[in-house]
């Protein structure tokens, strides 16, 4: 997760040199919360042409799974015990409105999303396994053919804008209710997880692609600094090279739409 620490540390510099040329301040924030993940089928495409050895044979491939459905695992029951609060799906927010009014801003925007294939599933699968070449409907069986997922996890990194409307707020200006909108774009940073002819990798995390998306939704804010986030959040992430059996051996590439409802909760700072 070092080269995930290292983004962060590049992009809260970035923020402070947008900042310091402002003159009238704004508000920091960091929010911290869970999602659940709903994905579209998705074609997925794998290939080792590197021969590599599976229990005794050796294999090369390229072909593409159709239409495969997958879910994700929220791992919600996980919570409870605050040395794994990072195993569920969580997300967190780093940001900075400008200005006293807090009508736009910028935006880190993490989510740690889940994506799991579904095991046993019929689909087509077409392309060659060892130079025999194939075009079949197939039952994706973990132990003899396939399982697939990233869930350590599908991990969407993104820079948002932001823009607020308040609608509702007290006349001491500590509690607002307000609608939220977050266009934005970024990278994916999976760790996959392959079983392929029987054989199991969790693969190292890697920039594997893009991602771009919309959030919106509920701001209410409370007690001067606290706030809390509801919103639903529509992304297209494109998978260009994923690890599937180490480094060298093997890639995967896919594309699909990720729905997401976030609940966030945080505190931010008045600078």
């Amino acid at each position: 997760m070092q080269k995930s620490y290292s983004l962060i540390f590049f992009l809260l510099a970035l923020f402070n040199l947008c900042f310091s040329q402002d003159n009238e301040k704004g508000s920091f924030y960091f929010g911290w919360g869970y999602n659940r993940d709903w994905y579209s089928k998705s074609d997925i495409r794998l290939q080792n042409n590197n021969p590599q050895t599976i229990n005794g044979k050796v294999y090369t491939y390229d072909f593409t799974v159709y239409d495969a459905t997958a879910k994700d695992r929220p791992d919600f029951d996980r919570i409870k015990d605050v040395i794994n609060i990072t195993i569920p799906q969580f997300g967190f927010r780093i940001g900075y409105y400008f200005k006293r009014k807090k009508n736009i801003g910028i935006e880190l925007n993490y989510d740690h999303a889940k994506y799991v294939v579904t095991d046993y599933q019929k689909v087509r699968v077409k392309g060659q396994i060892n130079g025999e070449y194939f075009d079949k409907d197939t039952i994706l069986d973990p132990d003899t053919f396939l399982h697939f997922e990233h869930t350590d996890g599908a991990n969407f990194w993104m820079i948002n804008f932001i823009k607020r409307w308040k609608l509702i707020e007290t006349e001491n200006k500590k509690n607002n209710i307000g609608l939220i909108l977050k266009p934005g774009f970024g990278i994916v940073y999976p760790r996959t997880d392959v079983t392929i002819f029987g054989n199991r990798i969790n693969n190292e995390w890697k920039i594997s692609g893009i991602i771009g998306g919309v959030e919106a939704g509920i701001r209410a804010e409370f007690l001067k600094n606290g706030f809390i986030e509801f919103t639903g959040k529509a992304a297209y992430a494109n998978y260009i090279n994923a690890i599937t059996q180490g480094k060298g051996y093997g890639k995967a590439s896919h594309k699909f739409w990720a729905f997401e409802a976030i609940l966030i909760l945080g505190y931010q700072l008045k600078l």
